[in-house]
């Protein structure tokens, strides 16, 4: 018996939202990651056991206030047979080739000297998700690409030493910051990276104020109680392990972003999404956008996309925090009953 591979599905899916968006179709750049990526069938339990989504296929849209006309999606490379080394090497080569096709020389120069501390090979034996691979599309073809590496306790002298100088204050403000990951952002005209860290303690929001004054960013404070405190419905604390903080340099300087795992915190409302966009509400251009994406990645025969895992909001020096949401895909999930049972279908 065959099997059609997910990846087939997730193929359509994305050239359905990139028509619906109006942009590229991200097939065109990534499609071989995808097919390495996805080989086995829809449904096939073994998807369900990954580090980006649990319980579902690993690849995770996101829309973003920021870039409303984009489609952006995240994703963990290769199969469930590939180990963290393989994971990082495949998002790695991913990104050379994708920055050296589409944004030139000079900015896979920056690529290869920022992601070399990750890429080596002494640090594969600890590695255990590797890497996650992202990707961003506009009407005119790949706007940037993204490489999050999984880091260890103390690698810091991997980042940047303009971002590196942050990391020490950062961290005495805000006990409980455990680094998890640094991202490598390649734009067309731009390259970035970002440090995140998991809060392994539970906080009050108002508690942010002294990070966000080491950062330069503390008059920022009451614009995020305001967008928190209506979209969790009142809630002013988050739970420990429920929060990842990231920064790193925008153009404008430092930036800060909050990422809220949804599934952590017990009391999530009902109507989070009403509640979320009462924010965007002198923003009609980013509330339509919202309402294009979620049409975007509603199956045929859903009324919903699925359901949603991370509220980003990110922070900088000019201008109101931006959101962001990572989307669960309702036709990706696996079934719980499904996830018991290990190997149940054989590859495509």
């Amino acid at each position: 018996m065959t099997y059609e591979p997910l990846s087939r599905r997730i193929k359509e899916r994305l050239m359905s939202a990139a028509h619906t968006l109006r942009t590229a179709d991200p097939s065109e750049y990534v499609g071989h990651l995808l097919e390495d990526s996805f080989a086995y069938p829809q449904g096939d339990p073994r998807y369900a056991r990954n580090a980006l989504t649990p319980g579902a296929a690993p690849l995770e849209p996101i829309f973003g206030a920021a870039q409303p006309r984009s489609l952006a999606f995240s994703m963990e490379p290769l199969g469930r047979e590939a180990n963290g080394s393989d994971r990082r090497d495949a998002a790695s080569r991913e990104m050379r080739r994708l920055v050296r096709g589409n944004f030139g020389r000079e900015a896979l120069h920056w690529f290869d000297g920022a992601s070399e501390p990750h890429r080596g090979m002494t640090r594969s034996a600890a590695l255990n998700y590797g890497a996650f691979f992202g990707s961003s599309f506009d009407g005119n073809g790949l706007q940037s690409a993204t490489v999050s590496y999984e880091s260890g306790p103390n690698r810091f002298g991997d980042v940047n030493p303009e971002l590196a100088r942050f990391i020490g204050p950062v961290m005495a403000a805000m006990p409980g910051l455990r680094p998890v990951f640094t991202t490598l952002v390649a734009g067309r005209d731009y390259g970035s990276q970002w440090v995140t860290f998991l809060l392994t303690n539970g906080i009050r929001v108002a508690d942010l104020q002294a990070m966000l004054d080491e950062l330069g960013l503390g008059q920022k404070l009451s614009q995020v109680l305001q967008v928190l405190g209506i979209a969790l419905g009142g809630r002013f604390d988050l739970p420990s392990g429920s929060t990842l903080v990231a920064f790193g340099r925008g153009p404008v300087g430092v930036e800060l972003e909050l990422q809220i795992m949804l599934d952590a915190i017990p009391d999530v409302p009902h109507n989070f999404l009403q509640l979320l966009t009462m924010n965007l509400r002198e923003r009609p251009r980013e509330l339509v956008a919202l309402e294009r994406f979620l049409q975007a990645f509603t199956p045929e025969h859903d009324v919903w996309p699925g359901r949603f895992s991370m509220l980003g909001l990110r922070i900088g020096a000019t201008g109101p925090p931006t959101i962001s949401l990572f989307l669960r895909p309702v036709e990706f999930e696996i079934s719980p009953a499904a996830a018991m049972v290990p190997d149940a279908f054989a590859p495509a």
